[in-house]
Formats: structure tokens, sequence, C-alpha cells
């Protein structure tokens, strides 16, 4: 443990003042770092997380001796900070091991590649992303806090308290947009549930277009499903995981994703999931053990997928519990943290470049 008023040997940024996907990993996983390393934060986006440094004190203190180790580790997650840490490391010739996260599933350009290459350690959020780096150190996937979202004790009770007019709910969550396939879920919905009328559907989240928001609910009205696709818009997140334990069934549709949460959001409260094969979820997704996958961008094999779930609320309910099952035992916040861990320990005992390829 730094004494006060010195700077601990790991430091981990958030050069962003809005708040981002990025902004909400850091917010999750830097407080259970802390409660089991001495951790630092440099924060321009008003996290509120404990040992937040100004950047001015952390430049001062850069070149004083790390309390318990020969080098500080400077963790980044975007290409300002990556920056940054050269510049401490190289042009001020202060002591820092540089470790970036990388989540973006595509091959970067030959500058942002550069600069990639020039860190101690780049960490891929997964296999896909991996693929696309010219080297990386070890792949440790996004977790879910596990203990935060859980399934409802009386899931019943709850979709009764919905006020809406089924026993099954099926959701949507995040942005709603094209990218994100709003569109896709939406239209399935609507050619779907005139052929179950025990089931209705939610979306929440916020539209950046207005007319793409306006179009999906003429289409919901023009069905004459108003009272059984209903749009919440953006939630706090004690609702947000409030509307995950009421789901049934948790649709993500997108036609790209960078890594994509919801889904491990869902399966952690107990409902299963219908995804596409975007982001991170042909690795998370096991066909019939905690969710089922579709072809990204085609509707009508969404739909296929999603009949005979619909059908069969008891197999749904088993497949729920399947999911909260695995996501506890592979995909936890825990452990995402004991990966990282592992790598700021192999860093600063100079295995730099681990796993080059």
């Amino acid at each position: 443990m730094a004494l006060a008023g010195q700077l601990p040997d790991l430091l981990v940024t958030n050069l962003h003042r809005r708040f981002t996907g990025v902004s909400a990993t850091v917010a999750a996983l830097v407080p259970r770092q802390q409660t089991e390393r001495d951790i630092a934060v440099v924060d321009t986006g008003s996290l509120g997380l404990s040992n937040t440094w100004p950047l001015w004190r952390v430049i001062r203190r850069g070149w004083s001796r790390p309390p318990r180790c020969t080098a500080r580790v400077w963790h980044a997650r975007r290409d300002v900070e990556m920056l940054l840490g050269l510049f401490l490391k190289h042009v001020l010739r202060q002591n820092w091991k540089l470790v970036f996260t990388s989540a973006a599933p595509k091959r970067h350009g030959r500058v942002l590649r550069s600069i990639m290459n020039h860190m101690d350690a780049i960490i891929a959020v997964s296999e896909r992303a991996a693929a696309f780096h010219d080297w990386h150190s070890v792949v440790v996937p996004h977790g879910v806090d596990t203990d935060d979202f859980v399934p409802a004790e009386d899931r019943d009770e709850l979709v009764a308290e919905s006020g809406l007019p089924a026993t099954c709910l099926i959701g949507a969550f995040g942005r709603l947009r094209d990218s994100k396939g709003t569109d896709f879920f939406v239209k399935a919905m609507i050619d779907l549930l005139p052929d179950f009328p025990h089931c209705a559907a939610f979306l929440t989240g916020l539209a950046k277009d207005e007319a793409y928001l306006a179009n999906l609910k003429q289409g919901v009205r023009e069905a004459g499903l108003t009272d059984r696709i209903v749009f919440l818009g953006d939630l706090p997140a004690a609702d947000f995981r409030l509307w995950y334990q009421r789901a049934s069934l948790v649709v993500a549709a997108s036609r790209t994703e960078g890594f994509g949460l919801t889904p491990m959001e869902a399966m952690a409260s107990g409902a299963p999931v219908v995804t596409s094969g975007a982001g991170y979820w042909p690795e998370l997704i096991k066909p019939g053990i905690n969710g089922e996958r579709f072809e990204t961008g085609n509707v009508e094999d969404l739909k296929r997928v999603l009949r005979p779930l619909l059908a069969d609320e008891k197999a749904l309910k088993l497949l729920g519990r399947k999911a909260r099952k695995d996501v506890v035992a592979h995909h936890s916040i825990k452990r995402e943290v004991a990966g990282i861990h592992a790598m700021y320990d192999a860093v600063l005992s100079g295995k730099t470049n681990v796993g080059k390829m």
C-alpha cells in the first residue's frame, strides 16, 4: 500500500469527458480492482472513483520511486491515453510500463497500430479483436458483476407489476439505432406477437435519430401492438436491472458491435439471450446451453430462432437458469479483474510483450 501522498504502482486512465462504453468499463472495474490492489485513477469524466489523481500531480510524482516495484503501470483504453503514456515514458523519462486494452474487432490504421506496437502489453477483450492486432499479450474478456445482476426472487410478480399484458416479456437493451439492429427486433416482434398472445416486448434506451424512432413507433401503431411493444426510454441503473429481471428472453440484434455487454447482464439476471454474430457474442453464446444465435442482418432467421423459444415457457425458464450458471462460472467481473491483475504482475516482473505474435 502506498503511503499517503505517494503515487501507487498501478494507474488506470479515463481521459474522456463524456460517459462512454469505456467509461462504464472503468467505472465497473476499478472499484473491484481497488479491493485487491492499490490503484490510482486519472479521470476527466467525473466518475467519482476513489484515489483519483489530477493529471498534473501524477506527472509531478511520476519521477518518484514506485512503492513496491521498479516501475509503474499506466493502463490505457483510448488512443490519447496511450499517447500520453508514451510522452511520460519516452519524453519525460519516467518509469512506466504501458498496458493497453483493445476492444474493437477491426484492423486499425497504420498510425494507431504503430502506437499500439510501442505498448509493453496489449490486452484484447476477445479472440476476434486479438486476431486483428499485429500482436497481443493476453485475451481477457469483459465480465459482468454477478452480485449486482441477479435473477428475481419472483419473476412472475415483477412481470405483473410491469403493467404489460403478458406473462412472457422479451427485451432489447441499449441504444435504439440502426447499428444495434433495433429495427430487426421491432419487425420480429410485430410479426411474431400475434401468434403468441402470452408475450409482450419492451425496448430500453435512447434514440439519437428521432426519425428512426418515429418510424419504429409508427410500425408498431399500424400493427395495433402499442400495448404489447413498449418503448421505455432511458432508465436509471436500478430500473435497468429490474427490467432485466422481468425479461424471460433478451434479444441483441446488432449489425455491428465492439464487444456487447448486455447479453451477459441478461444472463446474470437469469434471462437467456438470442444474439446476432456481432461483437464478442460468437464466443459467448453456446446454442442450447445459454441462449441462441441468428445470422447477423437476417430478420427471417431471427424469427426462426425466436419462434420455438416463445412457444415453450418452461424450456425458456430452464435455459435462463443455465445462462445464469454459465455466466457466473465463466464471465464474471471477478474473472476479468483476475486476468488484468495477472497481466500487471507479468509486465512489472519484466515479461513485456508477452505472447507477441
